[in-house]
This record gives structure tokens, C-alpha cells and sequence, in this order.
């Protein structure tokens, strides 16, 4: 995979000048990759992490800006030819080209994801673009980081010409002796200018609307927590009213070192190390390649692990008890595909080998039993009653061959109770996935204590492969992400018995960085299931750590019938899209209240998280999880805990964990043993060290 590094760099410059710099006999350059399906797929992030002082970026960054100028000054025709991924510094690097020649490959994808790590394009992309495309593509590229496919880039101005991945180098070197010939000539902008958007992004009235929309959005999605995207409206802007161009280079890679330097920037940028980190595991390589994925339970989540496996490649066997059931389970994956049909990110070609990778089957199928003779791993998704499980696990492992894997996507029951019923334990493993399916990143992998090494191989690579980021988690109640989210889902209630609103407890959570507030989520998950987890791990072995609120405020809910979104009437009630608290949900709440505490957004900010975050380290501590970076990923991906703040163990790397820990020992004092930190935590503050960073837990 080629990347920016500083070897790169280096490398890239030789060449240039020896090669090519000084030759009059070169009239031309294309530049194009020699490794199969990979242009550049950025820049090389760890050079930027292990930068202590980012300020030293400064002159790397302006050395390069001046080695693609040098480029430039030899005022010969430059072609880029993409096949694969061009993104972050490889977008930027064919932006400084002539002419942009791309493969029609289903790999080939550009774009500037840079603001997803806390930064922005730094080799000049935000001046460089918005010339090309016009500023409201260019602010969407950059402000979502989203990839660009070719016939998209081709119909705005990005590249110039898509042609198949074979023709590339030819098509390629012939637009380059046709631009050095003068038989092609080239505008920026590319595409002419509709009065339009001559109007919004040429005229004072215009752009002042524009600016008002752009912050808008950005402020809806992002709350305005994340310093990137308004970085990168700042370097657009000064690229509007500059025509000095070695200023506007220097403005835009002085905004990069200042986001370098952030914590929000570190946070994103340790997330996407440990996604990269949890692509690989230790478990060994399964004997038996998974070519076919059974699914038992066409539900909303059965039906969803049918449509990511499918998509990608397998032969899926949609088994239901019903043919009602199964059509149910159809007609939701394949409206979810025609959606993406609709919006074109998916074509029809597509849609069709994804329909005939799925099977349909019911107990009415007389040939079920021989197409489950050919499965290689089965994950059931049936309801959670252990005496199903255990019927299921019973006639499923007589009809499959003996190497097939057994999977459960239970929320709750221990694995190793299910397996009770196995003819084959070494070959049963947990694999929980989260709602919707094709939509939630996280896969929780668990493995139960007589659980073979290569059946947890063969459960992570079948999720790696479905796109999901796995962890491995310990056989205990709740596995990680519910253990976590009990205590959370008891202080809710605990809050609003000290007199905190609906409101102020959505309000707080969501300015804390949380995509929903714990209200909303209650809702979305459902008040039944919220409260059945609460009741589980109530019941379960965390002790006092779920000691301190009141769950029946749920339980009375689930018998009024108020179930959240899907009944119509929560603790919101629902019309459409539009929400409100009714009031006699706001007596309801009032009336659960036992006293007015007076609390603060702080206040819930600091009680919420501080039961959430010292049950993840308890976690860590009880080796549920294996280190910190699987915690932080878990939490992140499995609850949205804010990216931002990059999980809960980097979240009290910031904080301070001896400040953190004097903190949960005051709320100990004030309102109980509930707010006592865990011994690991402890441990930490007294020793001073991290959970991340040389020499930490995680080693990142």
C-alpha cells in the first residue's frame, strides 16, 4: 500500500531531480502506481503521531509544498493515472497534476478524509480543490471526508477521464502527449458554472448564505465539538479573498499543525489505529474455509446479518420457522438495497448477486436440512429463552457437516449455558451483533472457556469480512458493551429521582459528545429491552455497581405500553419525525422524582460517564476485555461514546486519572459505594501512568 511517508518523500524528490528535472527531452510526466489497485492511499499517519512537537511539521509540510511547485515550474504537462484508492496526500498530489486519468474499478475511490482524524488536506487540497469543482463540492468533500467513486468524479470536474483498468496506462501517456502536443486543453474549473452556483458562490449575498448553510450543517453534525471542519471553512475562505498563494499554503499547513496538536486530533487518529490493530487477531487460521453462512430467524436481526453477509460474497442460508416470517426478513433486506439503488451506491448488477447469494428457507422447505449439510458456520439470531437456544443448538448440529461453527447472537445468555446442549462446545462461540445490523460497526466475538482457538478464528474472520470491527470479550453477563451500559442505564434513573429532566439528561449527554442523550436512546433501543438488560445485570454479579437508581422506573413504562419510537409513545411521543415530551410523561417523570437536586449539566455529565467509564476499567481489570484499545473501540463503536474524546480509557488519559478518580471518591462519599472507583483505576492515579501511550496498557 503506497503512503506519504517520509521515505516517500524523500524517494519521490531523487527521482524528480535526477530524472526528470533536468532533461529537456521529457515533455511530459504521468504518474502512476506499479502496485496493483493501490494509487496512494494517504499520508503515512504514524510520521504525524510520533511528531511530539507538531509545530515541526511546519517545514516538512512546506518542503513539500515547495517540491510540488518545483514540479510545476518545469511547466510540462503532469497526468495522474488512479486505479485503487487516491486519498488524503494522494488526492492532493494528483490535484497538483495537469490532467486526471481514473479506472472504472470498483477499488478505485478518491477523496480527502482527512477531517475523520482531527485535520485537514495540509499539501494544499484546501486551495487546490474548490478552483477545480466549485467551493460547495469541495466543502462537502472535505467536511464529510467522504470517498468519491469515478463516475461521480468524472461528472464534477474531479478527474477527467474513466476508462477500464487495463486501458489506464495507455489512456494515460496519450492525454499526456496530447496536452504536450496541445491537442487537449484544460480549464479550471472544469465544468462551467450554472447561474446558480455563480450566484451562491461568486457574489457577496451568495457566499454570505452559503457560509450561514455550510456552519449550519457542520454545527448539526458535530455540535461543534470537533475543531476540523471549522479549520477547513477558515482555509477555504482565506482561499477566496487571497490571491497570494504561497500565503494561502502557509495559512492552510499552520491550521494543520495547530489541529495536529489537539487532543480531538490524537483521539481520532488512536481510533483509527485501533481499527487497524483489531483487523488481526491471534487465534490462528481456521482448517475449513466459510464459504456458506447459514442465519436461523429472519427478524430485524437475523435478516440484517443475512444482508452484510451476502454482500459480501457469501452463500447465505435465511432460514425461518415461517414462510410469513422469512418474507418479512426478505422484504427488509432487499427495501434496504433498493434504497442504496436509489441513491446509487449500489448498482443493479450488484443487487443481483446479492439476491441470488441468499437462500430462503423454512420448515416447510423439504431440502433445508441438505443446504445446511453445506454450512460452514451457522449464527442463530431466534429469540432469548435458553430452552429454544438449546433445540435450536440440538437439530441444527445433526444436520450440519462437523466442522461448522456454531454461533449465537444472544445479548445476554452466557455462552457457556448454551453450549450445555452441544455435541460440539469446542466449536460454539458468541458472536453479538448490535442494531440495525448493517448500519452498527461493532461484533463483540466470545468465545466461552472450552471454545477452540480456530472457532474464534473462524467467528472473527467471517465479522472482519462482513465489515464489522470485532473484540474479543470474556464469557460474563452482559459481555462489555451492555455490562458498561448497566451502571449508565441506573444513574439515568438515579438523576432523575434527584430531579433532572428528560431534557437536561438528553441536553447533557448529547454536549458531552454522544450521538443520542440516554433518554432518546431508551427509546430507540426500546424501553422494553433497556429495561430487560437493566434487570439482567441488576440480577447479575456487578454488585452495588448497579446499586443507587431505581429501574422500575422502565419496568412501569414497559406495562403502561410506552415502548419508545416503535409503539409511537416513550418518554418522547412520536409524530413522524417530530418528537415531544408529553405531559403526562412530565408528571410521570415528576412524580418518580423524590427530591430537587438543582443539578447541572456538569453534574449528569460527571455521574453519567464516571459509572461508565469505571465499569469499563473494571472490565479491563477482570480481563473481560483484553486491553484499552478494545474498550475504547467497544464503547466508541457498540454505544457512540464521543469519538472525539477517543473512548473511555483515552477519555481519562485527558481528564487525568488522579483528578478523575478524586472526583468519583467525592460523589463515593455523597451519594454511595456505587461511585467507588475499581482498584485498577486506583492503581493508576497512584502510579501516574496512562492507559495509552510508550510503556501504557495498550502500547499506543
Amino acid at each position: 500500500m503506497n503512503t506519504i511517508s517520509f521515505e516517500f518523500s524523500a524517494a519521490a524528490k531523487e527521482m524528480w531531480s535526477t530524472e526528470i528535472a533536468p532533461r529537456n527531452d521529457v515533455k511530459s510526466v504521468v504518474f502512476i502506481s506499479a502496485k496493483k489497485d493501490n494509487f496512494i492511499a494517504g499520508a503515512d499517519i504514524q510520521d504525524i503521531k510520533n511528531m511530539e512537537d507538531k509545530t515541526k511539521l511546519l517545514p516538512i509540510i512546506e518542503d513539500g509544498i515547495e517540491f510540488f511547485k518545483d514540479m510545476k515550474s518545469k511547466k510540462i504537462p503532469m497526468v495522474c493515472a488512479i486505479n485503487g484508492p487516491a486519498l488524503g496526500g494522494g488526492l492532493e498530489w494528483a490535484l497538483w497534476c495537469d490532467y486526471r486519468v481514473c479506472s472504472d474499478s470498483s477499488k478505485t475511490k478518491m477523496g480527502l478524509p482527512e477531517v475523520k482524524l482531527g485535520l485537514l488536506p495540509g499539501f494544499g487540497g484546501t486551495q487546490n480543490l474548490f478552483p477545480l469543482i466549485g467551493v460547495q463540492g469541495a466543502m462537502d468533500m472535505m467536511l464529510t471526508g467522504k470517498d468519491i467513486r469515478p463516475a461521480k468524479a468524472k461528472k464534477m470536474g474531479l478527474v477527467d477521464l474513466v476508462v477500464s483498468e487495463h486501458q489506464l496506462e495507455s489512456s494515460a501517456i496519450r492525454a499526456a502527449e496530447d496536452l504536450a502536443n496541445g491537442d487537449i486543453k484544460v480549464k479550471i474549473p472544469r465544468k462551467p458554472k450554472s447561474w446558480m452556483a455563480w450566484g451562491i458562490e461568486d457574489t457577496p449575498p451568495g457566499q454570505s448564505k452559503m457560509w450561514e448553510t455550510i456552519n449550519k450543517m457542520v454545527m448539526k453534525n458535530t455540535n461543534g465539538v470537533y475543531p476540523a471542519p471549522f479549520a477547513i471553512i477558515e482555509c477555504v475562505k482565506e482561499g477566496l479573498k487571497s490571491s497570494d498563494m504561497d500565503a494561502r499554503y502557509k495559512f492552510e499547513r499552520e491550521k494543520f499543525a495547530e489541529l495536529a496538536a489537539t487532543n480531538e486530533s490524537a483521539s481520532l487518529i488512536g481510533i483509527f489505529d485501533g481499527m487497524t490493530a483489531l483487523k488481526k487477531h491471534s487465534f490462528g487460521e481456521p482448517k475449513n474455509e466459510t464459504k456458506n453462512v447459514a442465519v436461523l430467524g429472519a427478524g430485524l436481526m437475523g435478516a440484517g446479518i443475512a444482508q452484510i453477509s451476502a454482500e459480501k460474497g457469501y452463500r447465505v442460508l435465511l432460514k425461518d420457522k415461517t414462510e410469513d416470517g422469512l418474507a418479512k426478513g426478505e422484504q427488509y433486506i432487499n427495501g434496504n438495497w433498493d434504497k442504496k439503488l436509489k441513491r446509487k451506491t449500489m448498482t443493479m448488477h450488484k443487487h443481483n448477486q446479492n439476491t441470488a447469494n441468499i437462500v430462503p428457507l423454512s420448515d416447510n422447505t423439504e431440502s433445508w436440512k441438505q443446504h445446511f449439510s453445506q454450512a460452514d458456520l451457522v449464527i442463530e439470531a431466534v429469540f432469548e429463552d435458553i430452552d429454544l437456544k438449546h433445540r435450536v443448538v440440538k437439530e441444527i448440529e445433526d444436520v450440519t457437516p462437523d466442522h461448522c461453527v456454531f454461533a449465537t447472537n444472544t445479548s445476554a445468555i452466557p455462552i457457556a449455558d448454551i453450549a450445555k446442549a452441544s455435541k460440539r462446545p469446542d466449536q460454539l462461540v458468541g458472536m453479538h451483533y448490535f442494531s440495525p445490523v448493517p448500519q452498527m460497526p461493532l461484533l463483540e466475538i466470545i468465545p466461552h472457556a472450552g471454545t477452540s482457538d480456530l472457532t474464534t478464528a473462524a467467528a472473527y474472520n467471517v465479522g472482519t469480512k462482513q465489515g464489522k470491527t470485532c473484540i474479543a470479550v470474556k464469557d460474563v453477563p452482559g459481555f462489555y458493551v451492555n455490562r458498561c451500559l448497566g451502571p449508565f442505564l441506573v444513574e439515568v434513573s438515579a438523576l432523575a429521582k434527584d430531579g433532572a429532566g428528560l431534557e437536561l439528561l438528553d441536553k447533557a449527554m448529547l454536549n458531552f459528545g454522544m450521538p443520542v442523550g440516554p433518554v432518546t436512546l431508551a427509546d430507540e433501543v426500546g424501553i422494553d429491552v433497556s429495561n430487560k438488560v437493566a434487570s439482567f445485570l441488576s440480577n447479575a454479579d456487578l454488585g452495588v455497581r448497579m446499586e443507587g437508581g431505581d429501574i422500575s422506573l422502565m419496568g412501569e413504562m414497559v406495562e403502561k405500553g410506552w415502548l419508545g419510537r416503535k409503539t409511537g409513545q416513550g418518554f418522547y411521543t412520536y409524530d413522524g419525525k417530530k418528537k415531544t415530551i408529553s405531559a403526562e410523561v412530565k408528571q410521570y417523570a415528576a412524580d418518580f422524582a423524590t427530591r430537587d437536586l438543582g443539578l447541572t449539566e456538569e453534574d449528569v455529565q460527571n455521574r453519567i460517564v464516571s459509572r461508565f467509564v469505571n465499569e469499563a476499567v473494571m472490565c479491563l481489570q477482570d480481563e473481560i476485555i483484553a486491553d484499552p484499545v478494545n474498550g475504547d473501540i467497544g464503547l466508541i463503536f457498540g454505544t457512540g461514546f464521543a469519538p472525539f474524546r477517543g473512548g473511555p480509557f483515552r477519555y481519562l488519559d485527558t481528564y487525568g486519572i488522579e483528578k478523575y478518580v478524586a472526583m468519583m471518591n467525592g460523589f463515593a462519599e455523597k451519594m454511595g459505594p456505587q461511585f467507588e472507583p475499581c482498584q485498577l483505576l486506583k492503581d493508576m492515579a497512584a502510579s501516574g501512568k496512562k492507559f495509552h501511550g510508550p510503556n501504557s496498557a495498550s502500547g499506543l
